[in-house]
């Protein structure tokens, strides 16, 4: 679990982190340089989980280099589901990462919504919807592994 108290916001008890695949921790269907060790470091504070559509049917090879099995999106309504897969694990433990139009949803179900500014771009729904921005994948799992950073962005 990561603990953050934010002047201004409150206690926040992060205790999963959804994130997409395609786009935030992967780019034309190959894991993100750096993008595995960041991510497999938060592991023992953090429950993963990974939502994908498998847009470049590569999804198989990712869970393999992550040791995880990630969610399968059905196509058409995205969005919701996503959202709806935060809600069942409680929003208010949650910490989601995104990018797309379609994370929308999860961003702003989320606890903590960060919104990654990839090789892909962000929507800007998707950026209006997040809590953070952050410049790539690496440095949003960075604030997460030093939490005081987020102390930093989010108080009032």
């Amino acid at each position: 679990m990561i603990e953050l108290d934010v002047p201004g916001r409150g206690l926040f008890r992060l205790q999963h982190l959804v994130s997409d695949v395609n786009g935030t921790l992967a780019v034309d269907g190959r894991l993100i340089d750096g993008a595995a060790r960041s991510l497999l470091a938060l592991s023992d504070r953090l429950t993963l989980h990974l939502l994908t559509a498998d847009t470049h049917g590569r999804q198989a090879a990712i869970d393999g280099q992550l040791g995880l099995k990630a969610v399968r999106i059905p196509a058409g309504g995205e969005a919701e589901a996503k959202a709806a897969y935060v809600r069942s694990l409680g929003s208010e433990s949650v910490v989601a990462l995104g990018q797309g139009a379609n994370d929308t949803g999860m961003l702003r179900e989320a606890a903590l919504g960060i919104c990654i500014l990839g090789p892909e771009g962000a929507a800007v729904e998707a950026l209006m919807a997040a809590d953070v921005a952050a410049p790539n994948i690496t440095e949003a799992l960075a604030l997460l592994a030093q939490p005081l950073r987020l102390v930093a962005t989010l108080r009032r």
